[in-house]
């Protein structure tokens, strides 16, 4: 597979109707809020996950496709299989088989290859590996209020609580959800993180599928939590080289999310409109609108 040569820089954006993007454990699991500001906030950890499941969906752990951020994953386990390989064997000194076994977990786990991982702890050392794909925090483009739904359920756990309730076995419980919210992440790729000794291999092909994955990650994980979440647009800036001809925040910039006519809370994507402003940005960077 050919490695990466060029700098790349994109804006996402996806939406969420009546559902709880990314619920905060810390605050009961309610949708994760600015405080300071009631801007809706979604981590780029939550958007890797679905990434990652989606490959893993997609490629069924076809050779170098395998997650190592795995649900339900042992890592030092999912790592030891590094440490097996011939090529690591015959090496005599550590660092020597850390950095093989490094570049071993690079050429067989997507995420690893992608996103980067720290692997430097003392079973299965596989050192640290910065990734050339980061995600920022995803904001929704407008203040969010939150709503709290009563739900009934119609069933109890066990006969000592239908006991307990005297035969009427219906107990109350809670949704939280985003009646609707337009959400936009920026992401960045390097080039020099993928290249060379040290580099990770990122590829083309890999870059097509992690395109893929923005596209139809949502499609495959639908939940009664979630709601309704939907893709809505990915511009992708391309440099001509692997250092890049713009700061990444001038063309950021030139992406303009705003809302439409209207009175009342926005309800739907329909509501936005979304520009990208051409002139802004230098022609030796190529846009491509994938969505």
């Amino acid at each position: 597979m050919t490695v990466i040569n060029n700098r790349y820089e994109f804006v996402y954006l996806f939406d969420v109707e009546n559902g709880n993007p990314n619920g905060d454990p810390d605050a009961g699991n309610t949708p994760r809020i600015d405080p300071e500001t009631g801007f809706g906030l979604v981590t780029d950890v939550c958007l890797k996950r679905k990434i990652r499941n989606y490959v893993d969906v997609v490629k069924q752990g076809a050779e170098g496709y395998n997650i190592y951020v795995a649900e339900k994953g042992v890592l030092s386990q999912t790592r030891e299989p590094a440490y097996k390989t011939e090529e690591v064997q015959k090496l005599k000194k550590k660092d020597e088989q850390i950095a093989a076994a490094r570049n071993w977990m690079c050429a067989n786990f997507f995420d690893v290859r992608t996103f980067g991982a720290v692997m430097s702890t003392k079973e299965n050392n596989c050192g640290q590996v910065r990734g050339p794909v980061q995600l920022t925090f995803a904001k929704s483009i407008e203040p969010i209020v939150p709503a709290e739904v009563s739900i009934t359920r119609m069933a109890v756990e066990t006969s000592k609580e239908a006991e307990a309730q005297e035969g009427d076995n219906r107990t109350m419980g809670r949704k939280h959800i985003v009646p609707y919210g337009l959400y936009r992440a920026e992401g960045f790729v390097s080039a020099n993180l993928a290249q060379g000794d040290k580099g990770t291999g990122f590829s083309d092909a890999d870059l097509e599928l992690l395109w893929q994955a923005l596209g139809g990650m949502f499609d495959h994980d639908h939940s009664a939590a979630r709601g309704k979440m939907s893709p809505r647009g990915l511009i992708v800036f391309k440099h001509q080289d692997a250092l890049g001809n713009a700061p990444a925040h001038k063309l950021f910039e030139a992406v303009t999310v705003t809302r439409r006519e209207g009175d009342g809370p926005a309800r739907s994507f329909t509501d936005y409109a979304v520009a990208v402003d051409k002139g802004a940005i230098p022609d030796t960077v190529a846009v491509d609108v994938k969505f």
